[in-house]
């Protein structure tokens, strides 16, 4: 087992090395590590990199290990390092899987091993239909709800609440506050925005480059704001 917390230059999330995720010391020497420095692990989404690891190849298995970093107070975000299996496996759990880079891989187009996730049954919103449609939802995005525009632009004509998940693989319009994770170009389209009326986000992130609450300046926080990437850096800017 090894867990090493590493803040990574590509971007801005701690990655957790996996190698035996049924030890049951995991946890543990997890959390021993997080003691020695816990402001700067306290919400901090989490990569997984699974370079040597063996299993982990449902998506129960990774529902449990979010779970795990969640007790931690820590947002598993994605893995690294995955095989096929992993990967289908991560992806039907609602993680992205990343390049060493730091960009997203491209969402598998099939993924037979389970049954995709209901996104937001709930939900008053377009059909998927084809790739590069743009979705448009008209009511509260509720927390513990995942949205995902597949191929195109995502609007909300309201409020996304605190647990909830947007993304899109293009822009993201959020038309109320902002307060859930949102995850634009989710297929590397390093060009996509977020704009939102009213910035509260738990997480921002553009072609897998990630800004937490905490790393937002305070006076974007409330604010009508755009995000965009620079190079390997998210840029807010008020409107």
């Amino acid at each position: 087992m090894c867990a090493e917390l590493v803040r990574t230059d590509s971007f801005p999330v701690i990655t957790v090395r996996v190698e035996d995720h049924a030890d049951p010391n995991f946890e543990g020497r997890l959390a021993e590590q997080i003691a020695r420095h816990p402001g700067f692990f306290a919400n901090a989404p989490v990569v997984m990199d699974l370079e040597n690891t063996s299993g982990l190849a449902t998506a129960d298995a990774f529902h449990a290990l979010r779970r795990l970093f969640k007790r931690q107070h820590m947002i598993a975000v994605g893995i690294v390092n995955g095989n096929g299996t992993q990967i289908r496996a991560a992806m039907n759990a609602d993680l992205a899987s990343f390049r060493t880079n730091g960009a997203a891989e491209p969402a598998p187009r099939e993924i037979p091993d389970t049954p995709r996730p209901v996104l937001a049954p709930a939900q008053d919103s377009l059909p998927l239909g084809d790739e590069g449609r743009t979705r448009i939802v008209t009511l509260p995005v509720r927390s513990g709800t995942q949205i995902y525009a597949r191929g195109g632009d995502l609007i909300i004509m309201n409020s996304v609440s605190p647990g909830a998940e947007i993304i899109a693989d293009g822009h993201i319009h959020v038309y109320g506050a902002l307060r859930g994770r949102a995850i634009a170009g989710a297929n590397g389209d390093q060009s996509a925005r977020i704009f939102t009326n009213r910035l509260e986000a738990e997480l921002l992130c553009i072609a897998g480059q990630y800004l937490t609450r905490d790393a937002i300046e305070s006076k974007f926080v409330g604010q009508f704001v755009q995000v965009s990437l620079d190079g390997e850096d998210l840029v807010i800017a008020k409107i």
